[in-house]
């Protein structure tokens, strides 16, 4: 009997000695962690938790407080870039606006001189509607792409020729055309082309495409809508002198405007609405520059009706 007892006792004090030991090795882990804490809350460090310990889980649990931590700091990076891309755009808009404004506000200075010839107060009247009209337009595209981002703009999808829409929609510009004394090489399609799309969004994208090309093209204009694997594709092309390969990538992006382009009085926003658009409404958009020539293709599916010609 004494035997069993003290066989007990010792398997006891064992047993409590391992749990001692253990405890003690969480405890260890627990200040080591709480150390991490205060450093990682203090600094702006890299440093990820480690484990000191192998008792049960904590290997688990570190490995899960990592992956929170990295998470966390994925978050804050991306706001952080979206911060400075924001900060950046309000910089951009704000000079783009400002400089036909301050322009406007210039002439309109000098048509108060009242011994202003008749023909230059003509003139000069003529340029501050030109610099109201410019300042009008960017307006109405900041407004209406931040409708678009904000999802607060309405698209009613229904069955269009789109054949009809762009021949209309480029025969508006004609006379912007000529003023740049060219005629631009159009192809339409010949057999109608309905596709599934929102009508004034299309407009809006046939109509920012072009006006694209008049502001940065310098000839050689092409303006086609061509049938390609079941698909309507309109395809706007001009030679230019400021895109550049390295812009390719980001020309899509909003406010984004290369160097040369900026004296031109544009936001940066038309083709930005044009990408939203046209995937808003399942169609895919792409750009290239080949030998001096940029053009984009928007394309959208055909309806099966007009697929199997």
């Amino acid at each position: 009997m004494e035997l069993l007892i003290a066989a007990i006792t010792l398997l006891l004090l064992i047993g409590t000695g391992i749990l001692a030991a253990r405890l003690g090795c969480y405890k260890k882990q627990n200040e080591h962690l709480l150390q991490e804490l205060e450093l990682v809350k203090q600094e702006e460090t890299n440093i990820l938790f480690t484990c000191v310990s192998s008792v049960g889980r904590t290997q688990d649990i570190v490995c899960a407080l990592n992956e929170l931590l990295e998470r966390h700091r994925q978050i804050k990076e991306r706001l952080l870039r979206e911060n400075r891309s924001y900060r950046q755009s309000i910089t951009s808009i704000s000079h783009d606006i400002r400089t036909p404004l301050t322009s406007a506000k210039g002439y309109m200075q000098m048509l108060r001189c009242e011994s202003l010839p008749m023909q230059k107060r003509s003139e000069y009247a003529k340029i501050v509607e030109q610099r109201l009209d410019t300042l009008t337009d960017m307006l109405d595209q900041l407004f209406l792409y931040t409708r678009i981002e904000a999802g607060e703009l309405p698209l009613t999808i229904e069955k269009i020729n789109l054949t009809n829409l762009f021949a209309d929609t480029i025969s508006m510009f004609y006379d912007d055309f000529l003023s740049k004394n060219c005629e631009p090489d159009v192809q339409i399609a010949q057999t109608p082309c309905h596709i599934q799309a929102d009508r004034q969004a299309l407009i809006r994208i046939v109509e920012n495409l072009l006006k694209n090309a008049l502001i940065h093209g310098t000839g050689d204009y092409e303006l086609s809508l061509m049938i390609r694997h079941s698909c309507a594709c309109m395809r706007i092309a001009n030679r230019t002198d400021s895109i550049e390969p390295s812009d390719i990538d980001y020309i899509f992006d909003r406010f984004y405007t290369t160097d040369l382009s900026r004296s031109r009085k544009t936001t940066g926003l038309g083709l930005a609405i044009v990408k939203e658009l046209t995937q808003q409404m399942g169609g895919t958009v792409a750009a290239a520059l080949d030998d001096s020539v940029f053009s984009i293709e928007v394309c959208f599916c055909l309806l099966a009706s007009d697929a199997v010609h």
